[in-house]
């Protein structure tokens, strides 16, 4: 029924040649290793552009957080801005409104120094530091117990 399709194949099959069997197996192996070089080359070439994208991308960055930064700080003087002309409305003078900005900025700092001293204090509280003393006082008697359990060992 399908003869067309045997005669195909029996075509398509090489003539056996008086070359040895490893002639084939010697070239497999070649294609093999440019495979394999082919494939660890173009993964080096991705690494490599990887590699290039995040130095551009740590640039970018960079940039981004100055670019942030300035808009904050634009935005905090606008806003302290927006403050003391609200001030000087209400107080119907400009030394005023000064004054009443000086005495909120000067209340601010002290809240963040009060924080910050707060925070410190925690980290140097008794119990942490008798925390941390245990912890190297535990460390340095299993070092010692090792060395003591390692000295009857013998070289290695």
């Amino acid at each position: 029924m399908h003869d067309s399709v045997r005669e195909d194949e029996t075509a398509a099959q090489p003539e056996p040649s008086g070359e040895p069997a490893s002639s084939g197996l010697l070239s497999d192996i070649g294609r093999l290793a440019h495979a394999v070089r082919s494939l660890f080359g173009a993964q080096i070439t991705l690494l490599a552009a990887e590699l290039g994208l995040a130095r551009s991308a740590v640039s970018w960055l960079l940039g981004a957080g100055l670019a942030a930064t300035v808009a904050g700080v634009g935005l905090g003087l606008t806003l302290l801005g927006l403050i003391g002309l609200l001030l000087a409305k209400w107080f119907h003078s400009w030394i005023w409104a000064f004054v009443g900005m000086a005495v909120l900025e000067v209340l601010a700092l002290f809240g963040a120094i009060m924080l910050f001293r707060r925070c410190m204090h925690w980290m140097s509280l008794p119990a942490t530091r008798q925390e941390w003393r245990a912890i190297m006082h535990d460390t340095l008697r299993r070092a010692e117990h090792d060395i003591e359990a390692g000295k009857g060992e013998g070289p290695r």
